[in-house]
């Protein structure tokens, strides 16, 4: 598997990300454990999360906070190989309402709690990479974010990262942590390109850039190629998928780019990470960047 960094930190060039495995519509947990298996055995060292990836307390009865963190906590316990060798990102900051409502809540202690409750979970002294969800229009951004900056002083967290940041709030993360934001994670894929411009910009300042939904969305993958014709041109002409096409193109953009694919099957994730290896042509980008 091709790999990338996230600060210091090499990585699988593809990552895994948890979310479908808790959501509303969400497999099994055996299903879900198969598919967080098949993605390590097959190379993949980074695996996304966050605390408020879980259904409402409203549809289930009880409170599911951290689902999604002692899921992939478990799937690293009982997988055969080096569960050291996995970097396991999550987020703070999202919040989920009864009814499983998304809320904000970026005050600083509250991302601090939750830094610590999320390290509990994952089982680690310090979480490997943690990432402010989004941002609280309640809370001063620089507020938030010196929260960040403590927990790394303090070793609660290895590397921050931010997300669903805009190009100010990139560089204002930046400074105020020194120079050490090591990731940033924003929606992007071919169905959503408005933050190329944050995509850029971290390829200008050596920041990993994780595209969130790169083939769509829940749901909306499958529908890759139906909706962008020339991604199963290509599909075809390579004898791959679309959404394989989909990835390298991503991957193509900038060598800081690390694509979180969901996933809540082994075979879905086993296709993704087949883009790893598709070196896409200069002619192929361009027809692909023509239609985006």
């Amino acid at each position: 598997m091709p790999q990338r960094s996230i600060g210091d930190v090499a990585v699988s060039a593809i990552g895994l990300g948890g979310m479908p495995m808790s959501v509303d519509g969400r497999p099994d947990e055996e299903r879900s454990l198969r598919t967080i298996h098949a993605a390590l055995d097959a190379g993949v060292t980074l695996i996304d999360t966050a605390d408020a990836y879980h259904r409402g307390t409203a549809d289930v009865g009880h409170d599911e906070s951290g689902h999604n963190e002692l899921l992939i906590a478990k799937a690293l316990q009982t997988w055969s190989g080096d569960a050291d060798s996995v970097l396991v990102a999550t987020k703070g900051g999202h919040t989920r309402s009864p009814d499983g409502a998304w809320d904000l809540d970026g005050r600083p202690e509250h991302l601090k709690q939750a830094a610590k409750e999320s390290a509990r979970r994952l089982g680690v002294e310090a979480i490997g990479l943690y990432q402010h969800h989004r941002p609280d229009p309640t809370v001063p951004y620089e507020e938030t974010i010196g929260a960040l900056r403590d927990l790394l002083d303090e070793g609660v967290i290895r590397q921050a990262g931010i997300s669903n940041a805009d190009p100010d709030q990139i560089r204002t993360a930046n400074d105020l942590l020194g120079g050490r934001l090591a990731s940033v994670q924003n929606q992007f894929s071919p169905a959503f390109t408005s933050s190329r411009r944050e995509l850029d910009l971290c390829a200008e300042l050596g920041i990993a850039f994780l595209p969130w939904s790169p083939l769509g969305g829940i749901g909306k993958a499958g529908d890759l190629g139906d909706t962008y014709a020339v991604f199963a041109e290509i599909a075809a002409e390579r004898e791959v998928s679309p959404q394989q096409v989909a990835l390298a193109w991503e991957l193509a953009l900038s060598p800081t780019v690390l694509p979180i694919p969901g996933a809540s099957r082994p075979e879905s994730i086993l296709d993704s990470l087949g883009a790893a290896e598709l070196d896409l042509t200069d002619e192929e980008v361009a027809r692909l960047d023509a239609v985006v």
